[in-house]
């Protein structure tokens, strides 16, 4: 005689993938890319029938591609897997950080948490004085005029500045867009929101920038029920990483990262 054994379903489960550290295709330390991040996320939709998949940001920003490359696979994965995606911020999602937030459907921040900077930002130095002060001869040959533009080590020219101001505002407008699309109705008028501000907590609640004040798990349990079960994704720490062993290349790294952060005042 068989027995037939009813079909057990299981609890509802969320991949939970951690978004932390500076966005840029190459460089040291905790760092976010498109090469580095892709597998994982493939991984974090298609593995035991998620329910939902959380994205974990904290990131103070860096490259406009990497952010645009990491968002598009994560709305084309939830479209493919028919996964829906909620994003958490922690410290802070800020420029490129908030490019990633708004690859999900729902932004949930903490009361302290830092959202926004939806702008452009370009830095260097000027050191064409110091140079001529120690009588440090600056030699550079081109093929094309402009192939040195915004040399730090010439004196900057009014053409150059102009060439960046319209590059910046072609990814400004980009960014722009791909908040509104994600964001719609829910964004504010009140306020200019795509001047480069940034916001805390509840702020970015009010301006339409975030849906509400919550933390991950109590969160995704509350929506999918106490029974929710977790999985969670992210980048593997390398064997000298485990170790606890510091090399200079990381040093460098954690400086560079440190120094995006702080921008935030975190």
């Amino acid at each position: 005689m068989k027995r037939f054994i009813p079909f057990m379903k299981n609890d509802p489960l969320v991949a939970i993938v951690r978004l932390h550290g500076v966005i840029t295709g190459a460089g040291r330390g905790p760092v976010l890319s498109d090469a580095a991040m892709g597998p994982i996320l493939e991984k974090a939709f298609a593995r035991g029938k998620p329910s939902a998949v959380a994205l974990s940001i904290n990131s103070p920003g860096g490259s406009a591609v990497q952010s645009s490359l990491i968002g598009a696979r994560i709305r084309r994965l939830s479209e493919e897997k028919d996964v829906p995606v909620h994003a958490f911020v922690e410290d802070v999602a800020a420029s490129g950080g908030y490019w990633l937030a708004c690859a999900a459907e729902k932004i949930w921040v903490d009361a302290s948490s830092i959202v926004g900077s939806i702008g452009v930002i370009s830095a260097s130095f000027g050191l064409h004085e110091f140079i001529e002060r120690f009588g440090i001869e600056r030699r550079v040959h081109t093929a094309g005029k402009d192939k040195s533009m915004l040399d730090p080590f010439r004196p900057e020219r009014e053409e150059d500045v102009a060439r960046l101001n319209a590059i910046q505002k072609q990814i400004h407008g980009a960014f722009i867009k791909h908040v509104k699309d994600s964001r719609g109705a829910r964004l504010g008028e009140a306020e200019d929101l795509f001047t480069g501000e940034f916001w805390v907590g509840q702020k970015a609640v009010d301006l339409g920038l975030a849906d509400g004040l919550s933390h991950l798990r109590p969160k995704m349990k509350e929506i999918y029920g106490d029974k929710t079960r977790f999985a969670l994704y992210g980048p593997k720490r390398g064997l000298l990483q485990r170790f606890g062993v510091q090399i200079v290349e990381e040093a460098v790294g954690a400086l560079d990262t440190r120094a995006a952060y702080a921008r935030y005042g975190l």
